[in-house]
């Protein structure tokens, strides 16, 4: 379908004030106008209380901050790692996304300050994705989660590493969460996919972005072959999480979620798939201003609860 009217008049503003792509700058820019464009977003709703604390990580602490919403726990959990193609975003970017998440599944939600590239390269957003994630398995019950149930999910590269998280886990036996979220997931590197040629610039993310991204990302070419790095890599994708993927349809990164959905159910995992048509990338934080944004918000939320049995 056409661009959705209210993404047009979005896109219309981003040109008029000359956003001319991340990969034109340097990383330490590309943070600073996502700060900027982080503070232009409306107030996070309101939930019952925010907690922030930190976690030992494999390189020293990480960052959490824990939403809890109205109501008596303990609560469910959902850990989210925020989206920014590894480099830029913070906990602070998606105050908003897991304040809404947290309200309309009626979970708490752990989102990870993980650090960032190309400082820190792969994999060490993956491993402190982990770290924390555990660490929520085993700490969460004095702040009133429930470590029996929880799922994880992320946006863009948050999506990459939400899907890294739970092959890891049941690589190393470690926890098993009952969903995986992905939202446009960053899931391969170097392919070719249809949307990638067709959005590939105009539409917010571009495909120079997220090669800029990947290279911010990634140490060594080598490391793409990792899937770790690239779980589209990953040679057996059987015993994972049932999966709730999200994409849209002006995304350069469409096709590689839907290839992914297509590799799980092979693999005989249970996943349902949502093309919103009109959409971009990254739509899911404009709440005030999509419609489809408060759709997707509500989307994850039931199926959130209904991995929960709540």
């Amino acid at each position: 379908m056409p661009l959705d009217p209210q993404v047009q008049a979005f896109l219309k503003v981003v040109q008029e004030r000359g956003f001319r792509g991340f990969w034109t700058m340097t990383p330490e820019d590309a943070r600073a106008i996502s700060a900027v464009a982080a503070a232009l977003l409306p107030p996070p709703p309101p939930v019952a209380k925010t907690e922030d604390t930190t976690v030992a990580g494999p390189a020293g602490e990480i960052p959490v901050r824990i939403y809890t919403p109205q109501g008596r726990g303990p609560f469910p959990l959902f850990v989210y790692y925020h989206g920014g193609g590894w480099t830029i975003g913070d906990i602070r970017s998606h105050d908003g996304i897991a304040a809404a998440i947290a309200n309309a599944a009626g979970c708490q939600v752990v989102s990870v300050g993980y650090r960032l590239a190309p400082e820190h390269k792969y994999p060490a957003a993956a491993d402190d994705c982990f770290a924390a994630t555990r660490w929520v398995v085993q700490r969460i019950a004095a702040f009133g989660g429930d470590p029996r149930r929880i799922a994880v999910g992320g946006d863009s590269a948050g999506g990459n590493l939400a899907a890294v998280v739970c092959l890891m886990a049941r690589d190393r036996r470690a926890f098993q969460p009952l969903l995986q979220v992905l939202v446009y997931p960053a899931i391969d590197y170097g392919v070719e996919w249809p949307s990638t040629r067709e959005n590939a610039e105009g539409y917010l993310l571009t495909r120079n972005d997220m090669i800029w991204f990947w290279n911010n990302y990634l140490a060594r070419p080598e490391d793409a072959r990792q899937a770790y790095a690239v779980p589209m890599r990953a040679e057996d994708l059987r015993g994972l999480p049932p999966a709730r993927i999200i994409t849209a349809e002006y995304d350069p990164l469409r096709d590689e979620g839907a290839a992914y959905a297509r590799r799980l159910r092979e693999a005989g995992v249970p996943v349902t798939l949502t093309c919103y048509e009109g959409m971009i990338h990254a739509f899911l934080a404009q709440t005030a201003l999509f419609d489809k944004a408060r759709d997707a918000i509500a989307e994850i939320g039931a199926a959130l609860r209904q991995a929960f049995g709540t």
